[in-house]
C-alpha cells in the first residue's frame, strides 16, 4: 500500500470520527439527505475510487490485479477472472460519467481494462469471454461460457460506450448483444440458457459449471444480472430487441423468480422456471432481494414503463428481508437463511450491505414511508463503522455477529463493484430527495 494512500485514510479516519461524534450528540434520526451526501461521497472518493486507482491497474500484463490481502497489500499475481475484470472496467466507466475521479485517468483505467478483455479474454474463434486466464492473459485456464460472467462483459463494455461516447466501443457492445441473441436465449421458455462449453454447445447435464449448477437449470442471479446489464446496453444502443429483452427479463425477475406462497424470491429453477426447492433453491438471499428492487425500478425507467404495477412486490420482498434477515441490534441484514425462518448465515457481507444502502433509499424516494428512510440510517451506520475499512481502504468482505472484520479486501469476486455502484445511486437518489423538498 503506498504511503500517500495509507495517510490519506488515516485522515479520512479522523474526519470520520469527529462525523460519529456530531452525528451521536444529535440523535439517532440526525441524518438526512442534505447530511448522508459528504460521507458517501468521501466513501466513494477516498475509500473505494483511492484503493483501487491506480494500484489495480497491472501495467504489465493487462486488465487488473484483484488480490489483496486485509490491510490492502498486494498478494501478487493471480489469475484474472471474467466477472471482477469487468466490473472494474465497469466501475472507472461509471465514475467517470457520474463526475468522480479526474475523468480523463478513470476513462484511460477503463480502457486499460477494456482491452484486456477484448484482445486476452475475448474468445476470437467460438465468441464471447473466457471465464478464467492465467495473469499474462495468455494461458486460459477455465475457458467455458457462463452468462453470468458475459452478463458483467456486456455491462462494462455498455457502459464504457456511455462513458467515452465511443461508437467503436459501442459496436463490439452490440456484437456481445447479437451473440447472446445467438448462441443463448431461451425463446421456448425465456430467459437465458446460462453453462456452456467452450463452443457454445450446453455442457453436459449432471456436470457442476462455474456457478455450481449445471446446464439444466437457471438462475435467478443470473438473469438479476442479465437484467441489470440490458438495462444498460439498451440505454447505450436504443435497440427495439434489447428493449424487448429487457421488459422479458424484467418479468422474470418480477416474476418468474418470486415465491409467492413464500414471499421472497428464490435463485434455482428449471429450464421451464419450474422452482427447484431444495438445496441452494430453499433458501432466501436477503441481498439479491433487496438489490433486485431497485434494479427493476432501473430498467423500468429505461424501458420508460410504470414502475407502480411492481410495487406490492417491493413492499412484500422488502417485508420480508426485514422480518428475517434485519438486524435490529446493530443495523445491516444478514446473508442468507432458510424460508419463513430466521437467517441461519448470521454474517453481514459488504455486498448485501451496499444492495441494502440503495434499495432502501429507492423505497424511500417512492413511497416517503419513514421506514425505509430509518432502515437506510442504521444500515449506513452499520456500514459506516464496521463494514468500510477507513485505514487501509475498501470494504471488509465479512463482518460476523460479534463484530469482527475480517477477510482479504479484493479476490476473483470481490471487485469494487457493489460498493462503488451503491454510493453513486446513493447519492444520485439523494440529491434527488433534496431537489424534491
Amino acid at each position: 500500500m503506498p504511503l500517500r494512500y495509507t495517510i490519506a485514510r488515516m485522515n479520512v479516519a479522523g474526519r470520520l470520527l469527529v462525523m460519529c461524534t456530531v452525528l451521536g450528540s444529535l440523535g439517532a434520526q440526525s441524518l438526512t439527505p442534505a447530511t448522508a451526501v459528504a460521507p458517501m461521497e468521501e466513501a466513494l472518493r477516498e475509500n473505494i475510487l483511492g484503493f483501487w486507482y491506480p494500484q489495480s491497474l497491472d501495467r504489465k500484463y493487462g486488465g487488473y490485479t484483484i488480490n489483496h490481502g486485509p490491510d490492502g497489500q498486494s498478494k501478487g499475481d493471480a489469475p484474472k477472472m471474467i466477472v471482477t475484470q469487468a466490473r472494474m472496467v465497469w466501475l472507472f466507466a461509471r465514475a467517470a460519467r457520474a463526475g468522480y475521479g479526474d475523468r480523463k485517468q478513470m476513462l484511460a483505467a477503463a480502457e486499460h481494462g477494456y482491452q484486456f478483455l477484448t484482445t486476452k479474454m475475448w474468445d476470437t474463434k467460438d465468441g464471447g469471454f473466457y471465464w478464467e486466464v492465467d495473469v499474462t492473459g495468455e494461458k486460459k485456464t477455465r475457458p467455458k461460457k457462463h452468462m453470468y460472467g458475459e452478463s458483467f462483459a456486456l455491462y462494462a463494455i455498455s457502459e464504457y460506450a456511455q462513458a467515452s461516447s465511443r461508437k467503436d466501443v459501442l459496436a463490439f457492445a452490440t456484437k456481445v448483444f447479437d451473440l447472446f441473441e445467438k448462441k443463448a436465449h431461451d425463446a421456448k421458455h425465456g430467459g437465458y440458457r446460462e453453462t456452456f462449453e467452450e463452443d457454445w454447445t450446453p455442457s453436459p447435464a449432471g456436470e457442476p459449471g462455474y456457478m455450481g449448477v449445471d446446464s439444466s437449470v437457471k438462475l435467478m442471479n443470473t438473469h438479476l444480472h442479465l437484467m441489470e446489464a440490458m438495462t444498460t446496453f439498451y440505454r447505450a444502443s436504443r435497440l427495439p430487441l434489447a428493449r424487448e429483452r429487457l421488459l422479458e427479463l424484467m418479468t422474470i425477475e418480477s416474476n418468474a423468480v418470486v415465491r409467492k406462497d413464500v414471499g421472497s424470491c428464490s435463485d434455482q429453477y428449471q429450464l421451464d422456471w419450474t422452482p427447484i426447492r431444495e438445496g441452494g433453491g430453499a433458501r432466501s438471499s436477503y441481498g439479491h432481494d433487496l438489490e433486485n428492487i431497485w434494479l427493476l425500478v432501473d430498467a423500468a425507467e429505461a424501458a420508460q414503463v410504470p414502475v407502480s404495477p411492481m410495487m406490492d412486490l417491493f413492499r412484500s420482498n422488502f417485508a420480508y428481508s426485514l422480518k428475517y434477515g434485519w438486524d435490529e441490534k446493530d443495523g445491516g441484514f444478514w446473508d442468507w437463511g432458510p424460508f419463513l425462518q430466521p437467517a441461519t448465515a448470521r454474517r453481514k457481507t459488504w455486498w448485501v450491505e451496499a444492495e441494502a444502502l440503495v434499495s432502501a433509499l429507492t423505497m424511500f424516494k417512492l413511497t416517503k414511508d419513514p421506514l425505509y428512510w430509518g432502515i437506510f440510517e442504521k444500515t449506513w451506520d452499520f456500514t459506516n463503522r464496521h463494514q468500510i475499512d477507513w485505514v487501509h481502504g475498501e470494504w471488509w468482505p465479512a463482518v460476523s455477529e460479534r463484530l469482527e472484520s475480517s477477510g482479504d479486501k479484493a479476490n476473483a469476486w470481490k471487485a469494487g463493484y457493489h460498493n462503488g455502484r451503491a454510493m453513486i445511486e446513493c447519492i444520485q437518489l439523494l440529491k434527488g430527495l433534496q431537489e424534491q423538498k
